[in-house]
């Protein structure tokens, strides 16, 4: 199985901590150079530091701000001036939780700037190189909350449905190039994402916080939660040469509790 990412130049977005970051520490193990994207310069670099560095590799970190799209399009077409980008990984902090119902619109707009329209804005600035140097994997990390909505996540369970039909149109759209278009589902990640998560509900619920994690674990067949290095894994076979005839999927990496298919 050919998993060798020598030579390919990645674009982590998210990349300074939780899933992002292991992503990034996996596809540098299989060779890739990798450049990492988010707000912070500090821990973008402690995560540059931890990337596995072999001979011949070279990694970076991009500070960029998600709110400000003009700023990022700027900094990610300079970054592709230099090098091409074969694989992007699209990779953003999903939108605070609560009911739909008491979503406002502005909630709605900011979640849709921050995943979507900076997807697209992503995308739009790398293909050229993918297209040029044809070799293009485009992944992006969503949720389980595409085949199932997740209760307490209205504004997120309604972008991500966007994003995943997004992902799916593109697939179409890019095959003729070789460039495939994916998106890794992850089901519950020990990420502080989760910590916020089980916190909402313990003040909602009246509950602690170690009872909403318990409640939360039953749900999952495999009976713990995923650590951010799987969902990590799962990225790197799909931006592999190995899987250079899977386009347009969904990938749930979720420990089976998923219940539809």
């Amino acid at each position: 199985m050919n998993l060798d990412l020598s030579g390919k130049n990645a674009l982590v977005c998210g990349g300074s901590k939780g899933i992002g970051r292991a992503i990034a520490i996996e596809l540098a193990a299989l060779g890739a150079n990798v450049t990492v994207v988010a707000r912070s310069p500090g821990p973008l670099s402690e995560t540059v530091k931890e990337l596995p560095l072999a001979k011949d590799q070279d990694h970076d970190f991009l500070v960029a701000d998600f709110t400000d799209q003009a700023d990022l399009r700027k900094k990610v077409a300079g970054l592709t001036s230099l090098k091409p980008i074969h694989i992007l990984i699209n990779n953003t902090g999903g939108p605070p939780g609560g009911p739909l119902l008491s979503a406002t619109p502005e909630a709605f707009l900011k979640a849709f700037n921050n995943h979507l329209i900076c997807n697209h804005l992503l995308i739009r600035t790398v293909v050229k190189g993918m297209k040029m140097e044809g070799y293009g994997r485009i992944i992006n990390v969503i949720s389980t909350s595409v085949k199932q909505p997740i209760s307490g996540l209205g504004v997120s369970n309604t972008t991500r449905g966007a994003v995943a039909n997004w992902s799916k149109t593109l697939a179409t759209e890019l095959g003729p190039d070789g460039i495939t278009v994916n998106n890794i589902l992850p089901g519950s990640t020990a990420t502080e994402r989760l910590e916020d998560i089980f916190k909402a509900r313990a003040a909602k619920n009246g509950t602690t916080r170690d009872e909403e994690a318990e409640k939360m674990r039953k749900t999952v067949p495999i009976g713990r939660f995923a650590e951010p290095k799987e969902i990590g894994a799962a990225a790197a076979f799909l931006a592999s040469p190995a899987a250079a005839y899977i386009s347009g999927t969904n990938m749930v990496v979720d420990g089976g509790r998923t219940k539809s298919l």
